[in-house]
């Protein structure tokens, strides 16, 4: 049965994606078509219903909305700048100080956004021309700021760890926001120092000494923003707050500093804020609820057993099982956006990943870190062409300029793959 279910699913979903219908619609017809060959048309129709409704009912997806609410209003707040000079404090005296302020810079904004394209146009806006003035070349510039913007999609808080804790089946949304900041700061610290390597062997400039002075006011400008990390990690792991709740402080808090304290938006704008914010959370609430037609039709025709059983054919070394998972959703995010990759291949390989010992958590983490790289990979990663276009350079300048950065992400993937120490022990360390 698995096999001309998963023949169905994969030609009807190939077809109407074809042909330009709402990924959404072709999910769930796709889901429909592969049930029918088990059950009648309206039984069919009638369950998968059933199950897109449930899989909606749940005090989770609270997050959803209110972690986009705050993310738009931070993008329309002004604070990239305080950002940037707050970064400047941190890297500007380490070699390539203003590709290092890029990716510090990229790291705080992509955190407090929740956006990788947010932070590389808002980031790399400002710092991309400043190292082209200053003598760095255009393909590292924009490679730079290429390479460190994903690191948003895992810091928290992260969309795309809550879609991934409802499709897993309830993992704890706090430890992977806390599994997610070790391996966006091992993506963020990787490539710093990387960064450091080349500018010293091209002798870039480093940036001159700031007064005591001015770095007491670049914080006080920062502390500001960057309180909203420290609420939001802080309260999680002080067992405070959960991540529900921290959504709805953070969204309380960055209309407070967009409207009260910085006052860069007029309140004016909170009904376009709100529009915007039902438009994003419409799209992945649709989204979830055709996931869910699709795990029962994969659940009900057996697709996923027969994957593992084909994967565990192969090889029931776990060594080797993740190396193939991490291949193939390194691949599967060349071709295709991070909502829609969790929504269809989480329930496919986290029953394998479980098979051979890894913790959900866990392999939640590896499975995001691998579809951030794909943001940034040809021939459709979006985080590629927006950096690229920020930094006005062509896409293949840029690619070449990436070559050493994709070949220390895959490093640092086989860390987080393969030492789960390194992932796990904050999550573990708070009882989580």
């Amino acid at each position: 049965m698995a096999g001309p279910a998963s023949l169905i699913l994969i030609s009807v979903f190939a077809v109407l994606t074809a042909l330009g219908i709402p990924l959404a619609l072709s999910i769930t017809a796709a889901a429909i078509a592969a049930v029918l060959l088990v059950l009648p048309f309206d039984m069919a129709l009638f369950t998968a219903a059933q199950k897109m409704l449930a899989s909606l009912d749940s005090f989770t997806l609270l997050a959803v909305p209110f972690f986009i609410l705050s993310g738009v209003i931070m993008n329309s707040g002004g604070i990239a700048i305080r950002l940037v000079d707050f970064a400047k404090l941190i890297a500007g005296r380490i070699p390539g100080s203003l590709a290092q302020t890029n990716i510090a810079g990229n790291m705080l904004f992509g955190s407090i956004s929740g956006s990788a394209i947010a932070a590389s146009t808002s980031i790399g806006g400002v710092m991309v021309p400043m190292q082209k003035r200053e003598g760095y070349d255009p393909g590292f510039a924009a490679a730079v700021n290429i390479a460190s913007a994903p690191t948003g999609m895992l810091i928290p808080p992260s969309t795309a760890f809550i879609i991934y804790s409802l499709v897993a089946g309830g993992a704890s949304i706090s430890a992977l926001f806390l599994g997610g900041a070790v391996a966006g700061g091992l993506w963020g610290l990787s490539m710093m120092i990387l960064t450091g390597i080349i500018a010293h062997r091209r002798g870039w400039p480093v940036a001159g000494r700031i007064t005591a002075r001015d770095a007491v006011r670049v914080v006080g400008r920062a502390i500001p923003s960057l309180m909203l990390i420290v609420l939001i990690i802080g309260g999680i792991m002080a067992g405070i707050v959960t991540a529900v709740e921290a959504s709805g402080i953070a969204v309380i808090y960055t209309m407070m500093l967009a409207f009260v304290i910085h006052r860069t938006v007029p309140l004016r704008a909170l009904p376009g804020f709100l529009i915007e914010t039902v438009q994003m959370t419409g799209a992945i609430m649709l989204l979830l609820a055709a996931s869910a037609a699709l795990s029962f039709a994969m659940a009900f025709t057996g697709i996923p057993a027969a994957v593992t059983s084909v994967i565990l054919a192969i090889s029931e070394d776990p060594v080797m099982v993740m190396l193939i998972i991490n291949v193939l959703l390194l691949v599967v995010g060349c071709f295709m956006d991070m909502g829609p990759a969790i929504l269809i291949f989480t329930p496919i390989l986290l029953p394998i990943a479980q098979k051979v010992g890894y913790d959900p958590v866990h392999f939640g983490v590896i499975m995001i870190f691998n579809l951030a790289i794909g943001t940034i990979t040809p021939p459709v990663g979006t985080g590629l062409f927006v950096g690229a276009g920020v930094a006005k350079v062509k896409v293949e300048t840029a690619v070449r300029a990436l070559g050493p950065f994709y070949l220390l992400l895959l490093g640092v993937l086989g860390l987080v793959t393969f030492v789960p120490g390194l992932v796990m022990w904050l999550p573990n360390h708070f009882g989580l």
